[in-house]
């Protein structure tokens, strides 16, 4: 009698998918944790970064132009922008079921493409419907679709180096960060909006040709197990894990999202110090999150050192309060950046610390992004909804946000306690 048919989708050489006999479908050893292929990846994983993330820190940019231009309220122009952050994690569920599955090209494509879609439509649009649409909607669907993928992949490729890789990747939310503001600031007001736009536009295409030309998938895959594993939330330290960040990333993005608006209607600076201000927020989180990378891998473990981070984030919000000058202000802004990109860089590795296997990295790191979705769809609206409460002030939403923080970080050592108990040498 003739052997089965039945085939399963492996990657060859780690990008086109071709099919091959289900034999074939074995894990290729340990990680390699180093080596040309694995920080190829890294690469890789931070142009992704630049185009998503590092345009998403930039929105306080879009925050000051939308508010002004179409005279919205900063809750209503916040909503684009959250919701954008909330598609990219929500999303994450499916789009990093769809790496252990051996979809992960046909789901970067579909991905990029709706990033640059986004980007170009938001060129042309004249209407808060047509920004929602295009920059809320279809830019945080197509960033949804290539974030927890690739953050998945190049955790695959390493295991004691695997936090300063995650750093390293995550870094290009910093590189972003400084190219889209610093682009803004130099031809908003020379060639408008819209051409400012398409070439952003134009940088997300150039590096999504890179992206695709260099991807590779390391481990064959996984077609069992549910979309959601479930019995992840029996696991106390996940569990809590995420509760923690839930409380983190409600608070992290609001400075991000308002420091230009602080910057001209409080402290009273032009539009192009503003940016300056934004940009110098997003640069910093370079070094932020090299530096907690370096610390995670060689000294504490991601969790470790991702809890104290966050502690000081909040401390930061609450003293955010006492800044009535651009000297202070820089200082708030150097010092925050530095911390809250180390918050939103060791995030990921420390998920993936929590999964064992690294065959269900992608499902579970997607599960933890789709938990702290609400908090990013809800936390920036939530903000701007105070600064209204307040007149226009900014101490209930710091108040807020430093208290959030100040949650999330106690909650992180309570899963910290609940996986290793209470001695502190342990690395997590």
């Amino acid at each position: 009698m003739a052997k089965s048919t039945h085939h399963t989708w492996i990657a060859n050489k780690g990008s086109i998918p071709i099919r091959e006999s289900s034999a074939m479908n074995t894990i290729p050893g340990e990680p390699p944790d180093g080596g040309v292929k694995a920080w190829t990846q890294v690469f890789m994983g931070h142009l992704v970064l630049i185009n998503g993330w590092g345009y998403l820190t930039s929105f306080g940019l879009f925050q000051s132009y939308y508010t002004t231009t179409f005279n919205s309220s900063q809750s209503e122009i916040s909503w684009i922008g959250s919701v954008q952050i909330f598609l990219v994690y929500l999303v994450g569920t499916f789009s990093g079921r769809a790496l252990d599955a051996g979809y992960y090209q046909s789901v970067m494509i579909a991905g990029l493409f709706l990033q640059i879609l986004g980007v170009f439509m938001t060129s042309i649009s004249s209407q808060y419907w047509q920004l929602f649409l295009a920059q809320g909607i279809c830019k945080g669907l197509g960033d949804g679709l290539v974030f927890c993928p690739t953050v998945s992949l190049v955790a695959t490729y390493f295991t004691k180096k695997r936090a300063i890789a995650m750093a390293g990747t995550a870094a290009g939310a910093g590189t972003g960060g400084i190219i889209f503001p610093l682009i803004a600031q130099q031809l908003l007001p020379r060639i408008g909006f819209g051409w400012t736009v398409r070439i952003m536009g134009f940088v997300i295409l150039f590096n999504s040709i890179i992206i695709l030309s260099i991807a590779r998938v390391r481990l064959p895959p996984r077609r069992v197990g549910p979309l959601v594993e479930w019995n992840a939330f029996t696991e106390i330290p996940y569990t809590l894990f995420c509760i923690g960040m839930f409380l983190n990333l409600w608070a992290v993005y609001f400075a991000y999202f308002y420091i230009s608006v602080f910057s001209k209607n409080i402290i009273d600076l032009s539009a192009s110090t503003s940016l300056t201000i934004l940009l110098v927020m997003n640069a910093i989180g370079i070094p932020g999150r090299l530096s907690c990378g370096l610390m995670a891998d060689r000294l504490l473990g991601p969790v470790n050192t991702l809890t104290p981070v966050a502690f000081l984030s909040g401390i930061l919000l609450y003293c955010w309060a006492a800044v009535n000058s651009t000297g202070s202000l820089f200082a708030f802004c150097i010092i925050y950046g530095f911390f809250a990109a180390g918050v939103q860089s060791l995030f990921p590795a420390a998920c993936a610390s929590l999964t064992a296997d690294l065959k269900k990295m992608g499902v579970r790191t997607g599960m933890c992004f789709s938990v702290v979705s609400i908090a990013c769809l809800t936390g920036p609206p939530l903000a701007g909804a105070l600064i209204q409460r307040d007149d226009g002030g900014f101490l209930f939403a710091q108040v807020f946000g430093g208290s959030a923080f100040m949650g999330g970080s106690a909650t992180l050592l309570a899963a910290r306690i609940s996986k290793n108990g209470g001695d502190l040498k342990l690395r997590m």
